[in-house]
């Protein structure tokens, strides 16, 4: 009807916004899918499934460790790789920041574990009293998860002032003491003693500060106390006979090929036999013969040498190459200091912690009991190794929401 002029005659029908999929939600600029980086997510879960194939090679046939059961350590290796994500994940979805708030009760259940080591429930394995054995078959290395308290300590305590806004780099005050924190853990470690793990820690919290912006007469300053102490505990004799052998046999490869040099001999034969393809997975002859010792955990990188071949060690390298460029990406990106000196302190890690493992291998490093990340055979590190990933990505989406 023309000439209408009623209710209806100006009504017009409502718009409504265009409603998106459940896939397009999921891939929107807002979700979290979105906002991590999934280079790194895959080039660590490609290494660690590179890793479940090797320690399934050097165990399938050793009966002596594995109870008759060729698939015995492939299937608690691929356990400890899925509590290890599913760690990752629960870490993404609380937030380094939050995690900022708990790290002085994660600091004291880390110093608590080191210490249970040195107390009747502690056990040693290869020399090192380092271990708690739970029974069943698992056991914990606390040692691993003070990686992570260290970190998440030492950059609360460098950023505090500098976030807030009061200073532009961390001051003397707070740089003592980040290092006093550290210095417990790492005195306690090494009573067990552990100097694998002393080691890495001295390289994250030295990465640390210098992330953190610390004045250089501090790194300096540790540099030369760190080159004394190691003086000082060679001539006191404060090494257990182990140890000193372990360096003896670095400096002179050719030492007692049969006894002290034996690991980094038959690693070194185990890799060079493998050449440019390998031998092919499951046919090296070093490995089924058993000849290189702890091969699934500290010696792994061997089998992939022997049955992948140059080939497939190169690939491990590129992988763990992969994952240091994305860590490094996302420490240089972070939005504020406390996520940088999160993300270097693990960039530190990864990084020392598989150069001395691939090292120890080649002869190009002194054998220590540390395991190849991602890699190795290991439920504690394992499960230390994924709550840094967690940790990356959690820098990551932070930033990325903030932008």
């Amino acid at each position: 009807m023309t000439g209408y002029t009623g209710i209806g005659a100006q009504y017009r029908a409502p718009r409504y916004a265009p409603q998106r999929s459940t896939l397009g939600r999921l891939f929107s600029r807002e979700s979290p899918l979105r906002r991590m980086d999934w280079l790194l997510v895959l080039a660590a879960l490609a290494l660690s499934g590179v890793g479940s194939l090797l320690v399934w090679s050097a165990t399938r046939s050793r009966t002596e460790i594995n109870h008759g059961d060729p698939q015995y350590f492939l299937v608690r290796h691929l356990l400890n790789l899925a509590i290890g994500v599913g760690l990752c994940v629960a870490v993404v979805l609380t937030g380094h920041h939050r995690l900022r708030t708990a790290a002085p009760f994660l600091y004291i259940l880390a110093v608590l574990g080191v210490l249970a080591v040195l107390s009747p429930l502690g056990s040693t394995v290869n020399g090192a009293h380092s271990w708690i054995v739970l029974g069943g078959g698992f056991s914990v290395q606390p040692s691993e998860f003070c990686k992570i308290a260290i970190i998440l300590g030492m950059a609360t305590m460098l950023s505090a002032r500098v976030d807030a806004g009061e200073l532009t780099h961390p001051d003397n005050r707070s740089i003592a003491r980040s290092l006093a924190l550290a210095a417990v853990p790492i005195g306690i470690i090494l009573l067990m003693p552990d100097l694998g793990s002393t080691m890495v820690m001295v390289v994250i919290i030295l990465a640390v500060l210098m992330a953190s912006g610390a004045p250089k007469r501090w790194l300096f300053g540790l540099i030369v106390v760190g080159t004394a102490g190691a003086f000082a505990v060679v001539q006191l004799h404060l090494l257990k006979q182990y140890q000193i052998a372990r360096f003896a046999a670095f400096a002179d490869p050719g030492l007692d090929p049969a006894g002290v040099g034996y690991n980094t001999a038959q690693a070194r034969i185990a890799i060079g036999s493998g050449g440019l393809l390998g031998k092919g997975l499951f046919h090296g002859t070093q490995t089924t013969g058993q000849f290189v010792p702890e091969q699934q955990t500290d010696f792994v990188f061997t089998v992939a040498g022997e049955e992948l071949g140059f080939v497939g060690a190169a690939l491990i390298i590129l992988l763990l190459g992969v994952i240091l460029w994305r860590a490094c990406r996302i420490a240089r990106l972070a939005s504020d200091l406390y996520s940088t000196v999160v993300a270097a302190g693990v960039v530190a890690w990864f990084g020392f912690q598989a150069f001395e493992n691939i090292g120890m291998t080649l002869g190009i490093m002194p054998v220590a009991g540390i395991p190849l990340p991602f890699v190795s055979y290991g439920g504690s590190s394992m499960f230390a190794i994924w709550i840094g990933i967690g940790l990356l990505q959690s820098v990551k989406m932070q930033r990325t929401l903030g932008a």
